[in-house]
This record gives C-alpha cells, sequence and structure tokens, in this order.
C-alpha cells in the first residue's frame, strides 16, 4: 500500500463507498424503506396558513425592500415569511422582520395570534418626579415636542465656535432616523434638522 496512487486511492474508496450502501440497502425492512404520506402525523402535513388569505407585501423596517408575505384571517394576521420570489431577499428576513408578525399580535394557549393588549396606542406621558402615567393627544404630544424643540436650541444654539469660526449648530439635540420612512422622507427631516442647526444625525438600520 506504499505506492497506492491517488487514482488507485480513489477507485478503493469509491469501490468501499459503493459496498457500503448496497450492503445497508439489503438489510433495510422492506416496511421502513419507504412511508406514505396518509400515515404522517396530522399536524406535518397541514398547514396553519390552509385557511388564511394570501398578500404580498413589503417590510418597512429598513430601505431594502424585503418582500413579504403576510397571511390573515379576517383582520388579523396569522402569519408572516418571506417572499421568495422577490429579488431583495429571495425569501430570508432579518430578526426585524421576522418580528413584524408579532408587532401587533400574540399567540394564546390554542396557539393562535390575537390582538397584543399591551400594544400602546395612546400618547403615554410621565412628568418629571412622577411615577404615575398619564394618556394625553396626539395634538398635546407634537405641540409639546415642539415648544421644548424650540426652547432646547434657543438655549443652546451656537453662532460660533471657540475660534470665532461660525458653526451655527446645537450639539444638546440629536437625531436617530427611522428605517421605517422613505428616501423622500428622510430627505425632508434632515433638511428640516439641519435648518435647526442639528448636526448629530444617525440613522437606526444599522442597529
Amino acid at each position: 500500500m506504499k505506492n497506492l496512487s491517488r487514482r488507485d486511492f480513489l477507485k478503493y474508496l469509491g469501490l468501499g463507498a459503493t459496498g457500503t450502501a448496497l450492503f445497508e440497502a439489503a438489510n433495510t425492512p422492506s416496511a421502513l424503506a419507504s412511508t406514505a404520506v396518509d400515515k404522517l402525523p396530522t399536524f406535518a402535513v397541514e398547514l396553519k396558513t390552509k385557511m388564511a388569505k394570501e398578500t404580498a407585501s413589503v417590510c418597512a423596517f429598513c430601505g431594502c425592500g424585503c418582500g413579504l408575505i403576510v397571511y390573515a384571517e379576517g383582520d388579523r394576521i396569522t402569519h408572516i415569511e418571506g417572499d421568495p420570489d422577490n429579488p431583495n431577499n429571495e425569501g430570508s428576513m432579518c430578526c426585524k422582520g421576522i418580528s413584524l408578525g408579532d408587532s401587533n399580535t400574540i399567540v394564546n394557549q390554542n396557539h393562535k395570534r390575537v390582538l397584543n393588549d399591551k400594544r400602546v396606542t395612546e400618547v403615554m406621558y410621565r412628568a418629571p418626579g412622577s411615577s404615575q402615567w398619564e394618556i394625553k393627544s396626539w395634538d398635546w404630544a407634537l405641540s409639546e415636542i415642539a415648544k421644548r424643540v424650540k426652547k432646547t436650541r434657543d438655549e443652546s444654539f451656537e453662532e460660533k465656535d471657540a475660534q470665532g469660526v461660525t458653526v451655527n449648530r446645537t450639539m444638546a439635540i440629536g437625531h436617530l432616523g427611522s428605517a421605517s420612512l422613505d428616501n423622500e422622507e428622510n430627505y425632508v427631516l434632515h433638511k428640516m434638522l439641519r435648518a435647526l442647526g442639528v448636526i448629530n444625525l444617525d440613522h437606526h438600520a444599522r442597529l
């Protein structure tokens, strides 16, 4: 065997593998050689999306535009999966996309998805020093945010730095962008922030 060539080695290896496979096949009971589909457990052949309506959609978490297939029964989402026909993701989904189905639904003890009663749909405000949450209107919240942004900008705005260079900036406000926005919305948002003098800008899609 000391002078065994590479060709002979591969030939003997192939013969050995073939012999092993034939031996295993000859000693396998016919009852185990094939399994009829009707012998499988019910849960293995029935899909949970069988009665659901199928709708093609697009994930809104970032700008990749990954395709989704959304399954719903009535007005409730029962399942979300990647769209294999979409060229952007070819059926795959990231951890944020996979969690889309749980953003507004939960699974009960019967493995059915129902609306999540813990999902916040109103403005919740807790005053400084308080331990209680208050329900506020959206108009109040937007007005309050605008007043606080203006107050913070007015108090922290710098026209010139220590060297006398014109900077027109505020270091007291930062912005973390939303990946649910499209390019046009992000453009307008950044124009507004830069007009305010905000320079601490980032985008959460990288997180």
